[in-house]
């Protein structure tokens, strides 16, 4: 049976110097998602202006449910200012107040979560109040919630982040995020595996991940850690790598895979993402399966 998996939280154009794209990490996940197979939805905010419509036929295009999508009758729909330096590494600007700072909880979110096999989210969409209780009441309906630690300062909180873990299935960091993560706990370790481990146990989840850039990632799971080494490839940029990562990971782990066979699986995706430009280059499962082979 095809899993389900609900994304929250914004859903934006990436304006680059010279072009923009569609994006916005959970809206990255739901699309990469949809690609691979997954019945994909957003729960998000818009703005009810020409590139909020845009956006929407976008996403209707590209297989991914927008019935929960949010149409705000005050605020444009979000952009976020991309910068990228020599290696191909993004910063950020992003605008605030947009629509999906504003996220409301309907009494149907109830119905649709319930129904799913996992709500995926990061910690940025909690920067406003509104967005993040509505979150919390959604988190309550979910069958497994994984949690995205992509920290943008200085648009989150110690005691928010923290909270978001307790009531978390699965946590995903990259090796930035985890020590910072790991500093906030008072954690005594230096390892990058100790420190997994030491979170899982003050936060009582059974499943981390760790994004290692070009190094690749390190699972742990059920106790167990699993590794897989990057791929060295001519990077174009690194603009959503890390939510194809997410993406790859769950459509693989959800479906009860090996968990080696799914950080294999998502590293691979990864690597062919950042040989494109953008965020949500078009990439088939035999494309990936060639890579892996190759």
């Amino acid at each position: 049976m095809t899993k389900k998996i609900i994304c929250f939280g914004k859903v934006l154009f990436d304006v680059f110097p010279t072009h923009r794209k569609i994006g916005g990490a959970p809206l990255n996940v739901a699309l990469r998602l949809a690609s691979l197979g997954i019945n994909a939805q957003i729960i998000s905010r818009i703005g009810k202006d020409e590139i909020g419509k845009e956006l929407l036929a976008f996403i209707e295009k590209n297989g991914v449910d927008t019935d929960t999508i949010q149409i705000d009758e005050n605020l444009s729909t979000g952009q976020v200012i991309v910068q990228l330096n020599e290696k191909g590494s993004a910063s950020y600007t992003i605008n605030y107040p947009v629509p999906w700072d504003k996220i409301i909880c309907i009494p149907e979110d109830k119905i649709t979560l319930k129904k799913a096999d996992a709500i995926v989210f990061g910690a940025l969409v909690c920067r406003d109040s509104d967005s993040h209780e509505s979150l919390l009441k959604m988190m309550n309906y979910a069958k497994y919630a994984v949690c995205d630690v992509n920290l943008r300062a200085p648009f989150y909180t110690k005691i928010i982040l923290i909270d978001l873990m307790m009531q978390s299935d699965f946590i995903n960091f990259n090796a930035d995020g985890l020590y910072e993560i790991s500093a906030f706990l008072n954690s005594p370790y230096h390892s990058l595996e100790q420190n997994i481990v030491f979170i899982a146990e003050q936060t009582n989840t059974k499943h981390i991940c760790v994004t290692k850039g070009s190094h690749g990632a390190v699972l742990y799971y059920n106790e167990k850690m699993y590794n897989k080494s990057g791929y060295k490839i001519n990077v174009v940029d690194t603009v959503g790598t890390g939510d194809s990562f997410l993406a790859g990971l769950l459509s693989k782990l959800l479906a009860d895979a090996n968990p080696q066979e799914a950080i294999d699986f998502a590293c691979a995706l990864v690597a062919i993402v950042a040989k494109n430009e953008g965020a949500n280059p078009k990439i088939s499962n035999r494309e990936i399966n060639d890579f892996m082979n190759t």
